[in-house]
């Protein structure tokens, strides 16, 4: 099922770790209008992206919503978390470049999109990815962070 032009409940929902533990990750029907916000912030960030290249950039979804069971699974925070309030996405659009470059070119335009927290995360230095979430973290220099083998820094960093 379409939320918007680019992107799916599908996309939303898909884990590999909920279908190995056979874990149900439907959305629940109170938060579908949730869902549509998000897949909207999500059009918002596809066009930002697309414009600066000149040429369409597709994303793909690594993870969106997670249900409780599935959250507390892959060591999240079940119930109070944002993917499981279907506020926040991760992803990757490897047609504009790496997570850092995306980061990178987010950052400056967060009050925009409706961008509430922005991540680079590469908690490994191997696996990056970027998170976004509508949700203003409660402390503002948690807004743009980077997460990385030496932990948290305010902003977007490179690695090395």
């Amino acid at each position: 099922m379409n939320l918007t032009t680019n992107f799916t409940v599908e996309e939303f929902t898909a884990s590999a770790t909920a279908t190995r533990l056979k874990i149900d990750n439907t959305i629940p029907e109170h938060l579908m209008a949730q869902a549509l916000a998000t897949a909207q912030m999500m059009e918002r960030i596809r066009t930002l992206l697309s414009t600066s290249l000149g040429r369409a950039v597709p994303i793909s979804v690594s993870s969106g919503y997670r249900c409780p069971a599935l959250d507390l699974a892959v060591r999240g925070r079940p119930k109070t978390g944002d993917h499981s309030r279907m506020l926040a996405v991760d992803f990757r659009a490897n047609a504009f470049g790496s997570p850092y470059l995306i980061a990178k070119a987010l950052a400056p335009h967060i009050s925009i999109l409706g961008i509430g927290q922005l991540i680079y995360e590469a908690p490994t230095g191997t696996a990056e990815w970027v998170h976004v979430s509508s949700r203003v973290p409660q402390h503002a220099v948690d807004r743009v962070i980077t997460i990385s083998p030496l932990g948290v820094a305010m902003g977007i960093q490179p690695l090395g």
